[in-house]
């Protein structure tokens, strides 16, 4: 689970902006939404709210890049277009196997003799908690190349050694982890950290995920299924055609048995696209999911199984724009599925436009709900929880749809469109 992450000079971000899903404890109202584990508190959810263009989306893409690190990939960092410096900073701090790490490193893409700098920095620390609640921080080894710093904790070779490794990778991927056992053991935690995460784009989801698991995996299946027929959509049943299945059993032949022409449309389709199997049941009549289904249902379909597996084996599901093409309802009913009781390791973070969701009275807590949004000289990122009910008169029964709409949360657009038309009658010669 994902307790922190920090974000420097990385596309929209010309200066640190952090997103934190440690549970703020004075705040007792909705205890289930909170994870506790060996002392720490982690929000099971977190919305982001702004307008178009306000950095949503990129903090999206700066987990995603920061997953990729972890997993080996090393593709382009774009550093901040308004600042010269290019290198970016990243950090996550997060827990793995019951214990919480905070990994941070940066990236110079400044070319050096026709060659990027690469990783200049990184640093790996454990964190602890004691009876007090007091938190204490190890550093398992530090690489800072700008000031010569190199330690591997209690290990000297080691802390030779990092000064000699390139610059292309992290520490994980460049020293051999077989013979230095405490990488290969921090290889394989932050690499599981990093399975974990999964990111979708609500707007470009794919829906291969729940066409595997309808396919190959019988125990999230029927999970998968339940999830799509429960979402009050009209379908009683969603299955995945495959070749030499009875189509009675399907309902794809009629009750006399004589050729449906369904099932022709069907056969000549499957061998198209994995797609066009997808049938969905809607008052006993089957159909092509694809050629019949919504937008908003086939968006249902296609996260449904990434719901499930996260749920079941307790990864962190992090969706832009996830209210798109959804009913309201549907959207809090996903939520409140992470915020249950019963959620013992999944976590949703998401970015949403529709303010319906802005619920502190039965959906989130206030330090659930956090804000973007900037101006001619910075960036911010910032939590409801800033706001107090003494300086803001913001409490959990406030109405923040109201709120929000009047500007007082920030995070707003100010669209004033009306100027086109003003503008089009002055130029008819209109008084």
């Amino acid at each position: 689970m994902i307790l922190n992450v920090r974000v420097d000079n990385f596309l929209v971000y010309s200066n640190e902006v952090e997103l934190s899903l440690v549970a703020d404890m004075r705040i007792k109202k909705f205890a289930d939404n909170v994870h506790m584990q060996h002392g720490f508190n982690i929000l099971k959810s977190a919305c982001i709210y702004g307008a178009n263009n306000s950095g949503k989306t990129c903090l999206v893409r700066a987990i995603n890049s920061i997953k990729n690190v972890l997993l080996g990939y090393v593709a382009e960092v774009p550093s901040n277009i308004f600042r010269d410096d290019k290198v970016c900073s990243f950090g996550v701090t997060f827990m793995e196997r019951g214990r919480v790490f905070d990994y941070d490193f940066k990236y110079d893409s400044t070319l050096s003799d026709g060659y990027k700098r690469g990783f200049v920095y990184e640093c790996l620390r454990e964190s602890t908690i004691d009876q007090h609640k007091n938190i204490s921080s190890k550093e398992l080894f530090i690489r800072d190349v700008a000031h010569g710093i190199y330690r591997f904790h209690e290990d000297e070779e080691l802390s030779k050694v990092l000064s000699l490794v390139s610059n292309d990778n992290i520490l994980i991927y460049t020293l051999n982890a077989v013979r230095y056992s405490k990488i290969g053991e921090y290889k394989e935690i932050l690499r599981q950290f990093a399975d974990s995460i999964t990111l979708l784009d609500m707007n470009n989801i794919p829906i291969n995920r729940t066409i595997e698991v309808l396919k190959n995996n019988e125990k999230i299946k029927a999970k998968t299924v339940e999830l799509i027929r429960l979402a009050d959509l009209d379908i009683e049943d969603f299955l995945y055609y495959k070749e030499g299945s009875d189509l009675t059993t399907l309902g794809l032949s009629n009750e006399a048995g004589s050729p449906d022409p369904r099932e022709a449309v069907l056969r000549q389709s499957v061998a198209i696209d994995d797609m066009f199997r997808l049938t969905s049941v809607h008052r006993g009549k089957s159909v092509q999911s694809f050629s019949f289904d919504s937008t908003g249902t086939k968006k249902i379909v296609s996260i449904a199984s990434y719901i499930v597996e996260a749920l079941e084996m307790g990864k962190t599901l992090v969706v832009d724009e996830l209210d798109s093409s959804l009913h309201f309802k549907l959207t809090r009913a996903i939520v409140a599925l992470f915020n249950n009781e019963l959620n013992v390791g999944a976590q949703l973070i998401f970015t949403a436009h529709d303010a319906t969701l802005l619920d502190c009275k039965k959906l989130f807590r206030k330090d659930q709900i956090w804000f973007a949004s900037k101006d001619s000289a910075n960036e911010y990122l910032y939590s409801l929880a800033e706001f107090t009910a003494k300086e803001n008169k913001i409490r959990s029964e406030t109405d923040l749809f109201d709120r929000y709409n009047s500007g007082v949360l920030g995070a707003l657009p100010e669209p004033d469109m009306i100027s086109i038309l003003l503008k089009n009658t002055s130029d008819n010669g209109e008084e």
